[in-house]
């Protein structure tokens, strides 16, 4: 089976995960062969390949992947039924189902490749098939073509900064496949969006995006100041279910956001004494939502703010909350690649995300909360800690006889 140049770089990198993006018709499922190949050709491996279902499995894969291999000399035995092919060095290539992936609890792996990732869910390979890697120290590939922002466009980005870790992105006609005159056929037949998504492997922006300054040039990875003379800047969101922190410093750049608290079931206590376990004997400045200034019957009576100043938080609060505009307003000023003043580690996961993924209700401009996927929580708090350092300033009309004022 002959490579093209982007296969022979994706399957000499020698990253234990590998995260691959890919146009249609760009490779995939020979790449996916090529290493299946190469991860069994060792004696005594169990490898795997998983698709968004059994048929697909089978009509993707099995046929060529078989032809290959009889080409090589190297099967022993083939299970038609259980989509199974052992090999004469007693090594084992499995094809399974993520629609049923329980069913693959249990197994241990060598290798394994996820195709068309972003039709499978994401608790098939974190609660499955990861922990099958693990006995082994296996390695796995991940491939496939976007699907909106899921957690395949969350995988893809968070590669980029993780130990042992590769993601490449590429598209069909870069694939080596398809010819030119058939990608820009594609493009005059289909609709930007999808020709950007099927044929580009672009992750399409999602309607009605809330941050829309945030991208990579956001994402820095700098050592945290280790200094205990340096304070900590501290945006809080109270919650129960998640309470939320975003926690960073002030830099001659502007601001850093190098970890993040989410504490379920939790109370503002809770999350006072969770910090200063994490950050001991250092400053601790607090942006806290103007309404923890409210009493509470849970709390006996006692504010969210009176029990962050009794743990030794300074506050930096007003009166009332600067309205959900102007605090979006002032978070996109600082994300804006010109004029940066926010940066966040690669570590904070869910900061990311949520700057990524929050958007407006369809038809409003009131940010969504939905529940399992509510990104406000993490937003809302780093809203109140930016807004306080880097508010954006409202220009009056110009009234004759008056100085025009800035606030």
């Amino acid at each position: 089976m002959k490579l093209t140049p982007v296969q022979k770089t994706i399957l000499s990198n020698p990253a234990r995960f590998k995260c691959i993006v890919a146009g249609r018709r760009a490779g995939k499922t020979h790449c996916s062969i090529a290493y299946l190949a190469q991860q069994s050709r060792y004696p005594n491996r169990k490898c795997m390949y998983v698709a968004p279902s059994y048929r697909m499995a089978k009509q993707i894969i099995f046929d060529d992947l078989k032809t290959m291999l009889k080409e090589k000399n190297w099967i022993k035995k083939v299970n038609e039924s259980d989509l199974t092919i052992r090999l004469v060095n007693n090594s084992q290539i499995l094809l399974r189902s993520a629609d049923n992936f329980d069913s693959m609890r249990g197994i241990g792996c060598d290798a394994v490749v996820i195709d068309e990732a972003a039709d499978i869910a994401e608790e098939a390979w974190t609660a499955v098939i990861r922990p099958t890697l693990a006995d082994r120290e296996g390695s796995a590939m991940i491939i496939g073509t976007p699907k909106g922002k899921n957690w395949f466009f969350d995988l893809y980005n968070n590669a980029k900064h993780l130990d042992d870790w590769w993601s490449l992105q590429f598209t069909t006609l870069e694939g080596g496949n398809v010819s030119d005159s058939e990608v820009e056929a594609a493009r005059r037949d289909l609709d930007e969006r999808t020709f950007r998504q099927e044929y580009e492997a672009t992750f399409v922006e999602y309607s009605g995006q809330i941050y829309y300054a945030f991208g990579e040039h956001n994402i820095v990875d700098k050592p945290v100041n280790q200094d205990t003379r340096t304070p900590c800047h501290i945006g809080i969101d109270f919650n129960i279910d998640p309470g939320c922190a975003v926690i960073g410093e002030l830099t001659a750049e502007g601001l850093h956001i190098y970890d993040e608290v989410e504490i379920y079931g939790t109370d503002t206590a809770e999350m006072c004494r969770e910090i200063q376990q994490r950050y001991p004997g250092r400053k601790l400045i607090a942006y806290p939502d103007a309404a923890g200034a409210q009493r509470r019957t849970s709390a006996g009576g006692v504010t969210d703010h009176i029990i962050l100043r009794n743990h030794g938080f300074e506050l930096k609060v007003g009166s009332v909350n600067p309205s959900v505009k102007d605090r979006i307003g002032a978070v996109n000023s600082v994300l804006k690649a010109d004029n940066m003043r926010l940066t966040i580690s690669p570590k904070c996961v869910k900061v990311i995300n949520g700057l990524r993924k929050h958007t407006y209700k369809e038809g409003t401009r009131q940010p969504t909360k939905d529940g399992a996927n509510d990104y406000s929580h993490f937003n809302d708090a780093l809203g109140y800690a930016v807004n306080h350092l880097f508010p954006v300033k409202q220009h009056s009309a110009p009234v004759t006889g008056r100085i025009r004022r800035q606030v």
